[in-house]
């Protein structure tokens, strides 16, 4: 048995759940405490949180910390997401609450806080497996942004970040100074602008009948029966149209009243309940799951799956393999291309497990790598690499931190470019010393598996690969001329050998 914290610093609110977690009763929640603390508003408006702030937050923790001996907790995890994220002294921040909490906080990009969120939402089993097999949205409401990821026939097929956060709306809405009589029309209006563009690039002919939403407000009044009479059963439009309702009969006291909920979350409430009614209108969903759960979850979630207390209830790698697909395709990647490298390039990977030392989680980038190869000639055909870059880095890959998408980046990037040492790359990446050797095996291995379809004609019906000493033996088995496939194979080996010190040799296998 574990006892486990997550403190999730969010924009509006910090909050802490207490698990206990074992492999004979999985996870349970036995305590989730919360503090409303408005971070997001000075962050998104002169991108600094004040002294003041920072003081009440620290304050906060130390009670949280100690509430968590109270419980004897084992170990913790806290994160902060957008919030800290987008402030310009996150470091100087960070540095100062661990001094006065002892409390090591960790900042989510993007990316990685939505994989917690939409985790939490896995972990409800067959519940999600089941919603998603028919075109769902999950609605990922938070205080900076929101994040629609798209389902089709149980697969990721897209997502996308929209600049739509509740509290950027409300900051937005008392700048203009409007009456609550037009606040829904002009939050409306703000809304509709990018909901547009979204729907031109990714919905197109698909058809979404479900959406789950994620968010800090309705979530609460579901779990109190508020909305509909049963906790974690499915709403219909209908009858989220007829809550809507009261937001146009009663004010702000009244409402307090009726939900058990603080005034300031009452406009938040209303601002989330808006956005939400827009995207139903724009998809055209009929069902809604609001399944109650929270980035606390998700971050218990991966802790308790990462060391394997609890099992895996749904198939991430295959989502992410997924997402990649669409973007490729969205970029007039070739798909055939794109699966002839996957497979030379993974036999290859897997032929050198004893010399690369890299793992399941680095083959996943490789994979991506092959898939994602050549998305930058839908911008420029001679500045290939770069435009592939900066593609991979611009498109979030729901499931890879910010790090390994640099990784996945790099390695098309210097595919096709001539490779710049740590010194030199340096100056222009984030990447650490163990990320810059992990690109440099990939893209060596990704640049052999080039060699071997220079003409991108898929010449050959199998490769087979055995590492002799320090040779790495290529057999392909064709009856077609290779003669420029060898003779385009010399550039990408020397880089091989100079990174693995093995020698890649092609042979030729002709059938009878």
């Amino acid at each position: 048995m574990k006892t486990f914290a997550a403190i999730d610093v969010g924009s509006f609110e910090l909050s802490m759940k207490i698990f206990e977690i074992s492999t004979q009763k999985g996870m349970r929640e036995i305590d989730h405490i919360r503090h409303r603390i408005d971070l997001g508003t000075q962050t998104y408006a002169v991108g600094k949180i004040s002294y003041d702030k920072v003081d009440e937050l620290c304050h906060y923790l130390n009670e949280y910390t100690e509430i968590m001996k109270s419980y004897k907790v084992s170990e913790y995890k806290a994160y902060g997401t957008s919030a800290i994220r987008e402030t310009d002294n996150t470091m100087i921040i960070l540095d100062r609450i661990r001094q006065r909490t002892g409390i090591e906080i960790e900042v989510l990009s993007n990316s990685e806080q939505r994989f917690l969120d939409y985790k939490s939402i896995a972990f409800m089993g067959e519940d999600f497996n089941k919603f998603i097999e028919k075109g769902t949205a999950i609605a990922d409401i938070g205080g900076g942004s929101i994040q629609i990821s798209l389902f089709d026939k149980d697969v990721l097929v897209a997502t996308q970040n929209l600049r739509l956060g509740v509290l950027r709306l409300r900051d937005n809405m008392n700048q203009l100074e409007t009456g609550g009589g037009r606040q829904e029309a002009l939050i409306e209006e703000m809304v509709n602008a990018q909901l547009a563009v979204f729907k031109k690039l990714y919905l197109k002919d698909r058809e979404i009948h479900n959406m789950i939403v994620v968010d800090d407000y309705l979530s609460s009044l579901v779990q109190k029966r508020i909305v509909a009479e049963n906790v974690g059963k499915y709403i219909d439009v209908k009858t989220f149209e007829r809550f809507l309702v009261v937001f146009r009969e009663k004010n702000a006291q009244e409402l307090t009243k009726l939900f058990d909920m603080p005034e300031e979350n009452i406009e938040l409430l209303h601002i989330s309940c808006i956005l939400l009614k827009r995207m139903i209108e724009v998809m055209n969903v009929q069902l809604l799951w609001v399944p109650g759960v929270t980035l606390c979850d998700g971050i218990a979630y991966e802790y308790a799956q990462s060391n394997k207390l609890v099992l895996p209830k749904h198939d991430f790698e295959h989502d992410i393999i997924a997402c990649a697909r669409n973007i490729s395709k969205r970029y007039m990647g070739s798909k055939k291309r794109g699966e002839t490298l996957e497979k030379i390039a993974l036999t290859i990977f897997d032929s050198m497990k004893k010399v690369h030392g890299l793992g399941k989680r680095e083959r996943l980038l490789l994979r991506l790598a092959t898939l994602l190869h050549d998305c930058g000639k839908y911008i420029s055909m001679v500045n290939l690499g770069e435009c592939s870059y900066s593609i991979i880095m611009a498109t979030e890959i729901i499931g890879l931190s910010h790090m390994e998408r640099e990784i996945v980046a790099n390695v098309v990037k210097y595919n096709h470019m001539e490779f710049s040492y740590y010194d030199e790359m340096h100056g222009e990446a984030t990447l650490s010393r163990a990320a810059y050797l992990k690109t440099a095996k990939l893209t060596a291995i990704l640049r052999v598996a080039n060699g071997l379809d220079r003409s991108h004609k898929q010449k050959f019906k199998d490769v087979k690969t055995i590492l002799k000493e320090n040779e790495l033996l290529i057999t392909v088995d064709t009856n077609e001329d290779i003669t420029l496939e060898k003779g385009m194979f010399g550039h990408g080996a020397e880089f091989f050998e100079e990174v693995y010190s093995v020698k890649p040799i092609i042979r030729q296998r002709k059938s009878l």
